[in-house]
């Protein structure tokens, strides 16, 4: 995973999943992105760190301890 600076999410960005405010964002080898809200992004967590080429990873916003990688 890259350490490039990214644009902080805000309210408009949006789950992939469920439409919920999204919290991490995923950069793909294709130049793609996904973006989930803290639920999906913990649900799964496990495949998107086996694709990604980065994740952006915003949950500690919410004030709650999460098991998602930086």
């Amino acid at each position: 995973m890259t350490a490039a600076v990214a644009t902080p999410l805000s309210a408009a960005d949006r789950c992939d999943r469920c439409g919920a405010q999204a919290y991490v964002r995923v950069s793909m080898g294709s130049g793609g992105e996904l973006l989930f809200c803290a639920h999906h992004g913990r649900e799964h967590s496990a495949k998107l760190r086996e694709v990604a080429t980065d994740i952006q990873d915003e949950t500690n916003r919410l004030g709650v301890e999460t098991d998602t990688p930086n």
